[in-house]
Order: structure tokens, then sequence, then C-alpha cells
């Protein structure tokens, strides 16, 4: 006999059930108390009713499918791709024009880069945002965005965007009713009648811009306010102790979801919740929050993922991807913060130890439904984020290292193959963090300029390195647009008034199409990156053993410009080997048998590895993924 399908509000009313443990404890004890509490409550759940209600019919199709096949996102065809939609396409409209080259390299998931309204003029590149329910005009409207996401969908690309929470720009509606004096809106940030307290919660806080953004309070004499502003005078810190601001996220969050969206990248999360006497980052709150705000999207968008940006150490950061009471119930993805800083403190010192003790000491071998986005740079600058500690571990100093690897990417260092950017050098605390591109950071700039073809070849080498190690390492790789193309910095930045402040702008060019147009002739710098770059999500594709479920397992090595990591999968061991210096290395072949690499084939390559006088041979930055 046949049964009659459930209907969609059977369908909601069972997410609910499932998730419901996820969502009212943690609501229980950030609001329980409040007074308001029992109508948030009525109120959150006519929202979801509403979004789910108002969901199309193939968005819920997609919400069953991934229900059903809850790995999607950590199967090994994932590959991400990030670029700012007018440095990429010049508007969404063009973005559509461009789906066959993203198609060609092999890209199943896309993050534009802020494209919510902003503020005019400085607007933190984008994350100052106005309004989050509109497209930046310059970009297109609403309606442009719902084509390109449903275009994308056709063709199985999801679609990652950016939803601030810590903060709006000044210039949001909720914003201009608090300075206009509305209680219930200056409710919706944090705000003080008089400095006293400002001064004793700066005590224990630092500042994100020193340079050009000091301290984390703004005095607005015309109301008569200091306002919390963590990131910049135009961003004001939201108050997440009002449950009214869940409310309204969580609607933001549902209606995004409904356009289109597949993974919100959450922005700016550590800062979310305020405790004097602390950094007021990362506190158990952010998490509670973090973890209710995934169990919404669960009961009605289930196909949608949470991004947590939190670029911090290790044990900071894996919380955001669920431990203790929020494992495998908080974020989806992560980025990968510490490997992207390990491989370039590996480059620089051609030697990979740190980076093992690192690796091998602070993460656990595989996650609860969720995984890393991996990457080796971003529209970020680099902040060395090695502790004292683990320097310590290694019998370096935290403070010298740090301080090398600065000199070591602005090009200072004696011998440095590097050319980048300081930004937002901070001598109170000798904090200096790099911008650059990833060819130009690699070496590929400087080697051009100095016409040593064999120094380019390197360059080249190291670029190719770095995508197979993102590649290998599990979770998304993300390629940051125009690394696939070994584009060189851009110091056209200066000439832009709103962008001169700020050397993160160096890495962030305008697309090279003339570049992109000769990708496959293979004869140059650019083509052979593309080539190679293709080449490595063509094979991770074709190899099951790098789905992120399965653990990684770092292994010492007696060799240290080598790291090695293994990838158990049911069906056997995949060992990588990385060369992390410009000379051979030699890895014993009785060694590699006995991490499990028994058949001595290159799945990277797709070629058995030859083996001298019991050795496996590695050249300079080699890579390998033996079976």
């Amino acid at each position: 006999m046949a049964r009659t399908p459930s209907s969609d509000d059977d369908i909601l009313a069972l997410r609910l059930d499932r998730s419901a443990p996820d969502l009212w404890p943690m609501l229980d004890a950030l609001y329980g108390e409040h007074p308001a509490y029992p109508a948030f409550r009525e109120r959150l759940l006519d929202t979801m009713r509403k979004a789910w209600a108002d969901r199309a019919p193939d968005l819920k199709r997609l919400d069953l499918k991934r229900d059903l096949e809850p790995d999607w996102f950590q199967r090994p065809d994932m590959a991400g791709y990030v670029f700012y939609i007018d440095r990429f396409a010049g508007n969404l409209h063009n973005v559509l024009e461009k789906l066959d080259y993203l198609q060609d390299l092999g890209i199943t998931y896309v993050h534009f880069m802020p494209c919510l309204k902003p503020r005019p003029g400085d607007s933190d590149g984008g994350y100052s945002v106005m309004d989050y329910r509109a497209i930046n005009p310059a970009y297109g409207t609403m309606a442009d965005f719902e084509q390109v996401t449903a275009e994308l969908r056709k063709r199985g690309i999801s679609v990652c965007i950016d939803l601030v929470l810590n903060h709006t720009a000044k210039e949001h509606d909720w914003a201009q009713r608090a300075a206009k004096g509305d209680p219930a809106y200056q409710d919706y940030y944090l705000m003080f009648d008089a400095p006293d307290l400002p001064k004793r919660y700066e005590e224990t806080l630092v500042e994100v811009f020193p340079d050009n953004a000091p301290g984390n309070f703004t005095h607005y004499p015309d109301f008569g306010k200091w306002v919390w502003t963590t990131f910049n005078e135009h961003q004001w810190d939201l108050n997440w102790a009002n449950p009214q601001v869940f409310l309204e996220i969580a609607d933001i969050m549902l209606f995004l979801a409904n356009r289109g969206v597949d993974v919100l990248r959450l922005d700016a999360v550590a800062f979310m919740w305020k405790r004097m006497g602390t950094r007021c980052q990362s506190e158990p709150e952010v998490h509670m929050l973090l973890q209710a705000l995934r169990a919404v999207c669960r009961i009605t968008c289930p196909a949608v993922l949470h991004l947590e940006e939190a670029i911090v150490a290790p044990a900071e950061m894996l919380p955001y991807l669920g431990r203790g009471r929020h494992d495998g119930k908080e974020g989806n993805l992560a980025y990968h913060n510490s490997l992207m800083v390990q491989f370039w403190s590996s480059l620089a010192t051609r030697d990979t130890r740190l980076m093992t003790h690192v690796m091998g000491t602070h993460f656990p071998d595989r996650l609860t439904n969720a995984t890393y986005a991996t990457y080796i740079r971003c529209h970020d600058d680099i902040g060395w984020a090695v502790t004292d500690e683990d320097a310590a571990a290694l019998h370096l100093s935290g403070p010298g290292h740090r301080a090398f690897l600065s000199d070591f990417y602005d090009g200072s260092f004696p011998g440095s193959f590097a050319r980048g950017a300081l930004f937002q050098e901070n001598p109170a605390t000798g904090d200096k963090r790099i911008s650059g591109s990833f060819a130009s950071l690699a070496g590929l700039e400087k080697a051009i300029a100095e016409g040593n073809m064999a120094e380019a070849e390197h360059a080249t080498q190291r670029i190719l390195m770095g995508h197979a190690l993102i590649a290998a390492w599990g979770g998304i790789p993300l390629i940051y647009m125009g690394d696939e193309l070994a584009a060189l910095n851009d110091y056209s930045y200066r000439d832009t008034p709103e962008h001169a402040h700020d050397s993160r702008w160096i890495h962030r060019p305008r697309m090279d199409w003339t570049a992109a147009a000769t990708r496959h002739d293979g004869l140059t710098h650019a083509s052979r990156v593309w080539l190679g770059v293709r080449h490595i999500l063509q094979r991770r594709r074709a190899t099951p053993a790098l789905h992120a479920a399965h653990p990684i397992r770092v292994v010492p090595c007696d060799i240290p410009q080598i790291l090695a990591f293994r990838r158990d999968a049911p069906t056997g061991t995949l060992l990588c080997l990385f060369n992390f210096a410009e000379s051979w290395a030699h890895v014993p072949e009785d060694w590699a048998r006995a991490q499990g690499a028994t058949r001595m084939q290159d799945e990277l390559s797709n070629h058995p590895v030859e083996t001298h006088h019991g050795n496996i041979a590695l050249p300079p930055y080699a890579r390998v993924w033996l079976a």
C-alpha cells in the first residue's frame, strides 16, 4: 500500500524535533532571564515557519538531498574559488559568462567576497554592511543574485557569501534609529553614556587595526554616546545579549538562504560576546550563539552550511568546529589558518619540524560533521600565529621567529625570495603582519624582475606544492582568485584613495582575463600554474582517500625539509610527502612502506614512483601522494 508523502508542515515539524535539543537549551541559557524571552521564542518559531513556507521547491529538494547525504561537503570533488565580484567579472550578470572558466578549472564552490550593500566610501573591503537584504548596487540587484545562484546550482556549484555577525555599518537603519535616540535600537548596540566602562574594558582588549583605527570605542558628541567599535569607527558592534539581535540576524540568515546561498561565512564571530576583564574574544556564549544559529538553519534550510571565520590559534579555533557539548553541532567549516601559516614558515626556513609539531599536536585526526576550509592565501593579511610555546618546543624564540617571518616576506631579510608589504605594524607588541599575492610571496615577482629563470621555476613549484598541500589535507581547498594564474602584487592600489592606507589591496588585483585566455598553452608562468592547479583538482576528485572524514595523521620524518602525513582510508593509506626546499631529498622506501605506502604509486601524478638504492628521490618542492 502506497504511503502519502509527508506535507511540508510535517517535514518542518520533524526537523524541529530533531534540532530542538541543539536550539532551545542554548537560547534558554542565553536569554531565559530576559523579560521578553517567551515572546522571543514564539517570534523565532514564526520566523522559521515563514522562511520554510517561502522556500522555493528546488531548494527544498536540495535540503532533502543534503539531509540524506550529510557528507556532501566533505567529498574530494569539492574545490572552492574565492573572488570579489567586481574584480572577477565587473558585476553579477557578467559572472554568468565566466562559469565555463570555473568549471574548466574544476570548481564546485564559489565564495563571492562581501557582496551585501556596504556603506559608501571606506567599507573595510565590504565588511561594513548597511543593508543585509540588498546587494551592493555596483554588482547588481538581489534579483541578479538569485539568477546567478540558480545557474550555479544547475551546474553543481555551491555559493558562499559573507554575513557579518559582530557589527553593522553606522549607516545601517538600526544604527541610524539608535543615533536618533530610539532606546529599542540603541539596545541593538553597545552604547555607553560615559567613558568609564569603555576605559575599563580597554584595559584587556586588543586593537585590531592599531594604525588607522586605534582603540575599541568611539565617542559621538552629536548624540552623546560612546559606541563599541572593535574594527573601525564606522562599524558598530552588535549587542548579542539582546535576544532581538539574535532574532533579526536569524531572519536575515534565512532570507539569504532562500535567495540561493549554500554557505554562510559568518564573519568576525570571535568578538560577538563581551565580558569585562577579558579580550572579549571566543567567550563561551559565542559558541552557544553559533550552535543556536546553526540549529535554526538545520530546521529551516538544512542544505546551508556555516563557515565560521575565526583566525586564531588552534586551541581557540577548534571549538568553532564543535567541542564538548557543541561537538558536531556548531560550524561545518572553519579556516585552517595554522596550515597556511605553517606553510609559509616552512618555506622560509626550509624546515618542517615546527609545522610537524603544530599540525601533529594541536589538531584531531578528524572532525564530527565538520571539516576545514584549507587555503594558502586569501583576501586578508597573514598574521604569524606561532605561539611562544610551540616555538619553544623547537628551541626557537616566538617573538624572534615571528619577526623573522615578517622580515622574510616583506623581502628585507637577506636572501629572501619574497616580495610582500607590511600591514598594521604594532610597535608596542612587535606584531607585523604581511600582505602579498601567493606568487609574489613565493618568489615569482622577484625572479622575473631579476631575470632569474631558475628562481622563477622554483617559485612556480612552490605555488603548485601549496595547492597540492591544501588539496590533500582534507576539507575544501580554497583557491583565491588569480592564484591559479600566478598573479603578482598589484601596486596600483596606492592610487585609489579609499585603498591607499590598506596594503591588503596589493593582493586584490583585477582578474587577468588575457592570461586566462591562454591558460591551456603551457608557455607562460600563468598557464603552467593554471594547468598544474587543474591537474591537482582532477587528481583530488579521483582519490577517494582524500574524503574529509578519513583520518589525517602527521608523521614525523627524519628529513627536516620533508612534511609527511597519512590519510587513512578504509581502502588503504595515502602517504603525502612534500619537499619544502630547493634541494633534492631522499626518503627511504622502507620508511614509506612502514607508513602504509605499499604500492609506490603516486596518485597525484598518476604514475609509479621510481626508487633508487632503496630511496624515493624527491626533487625541489616535490609533492607526492603515495598509495
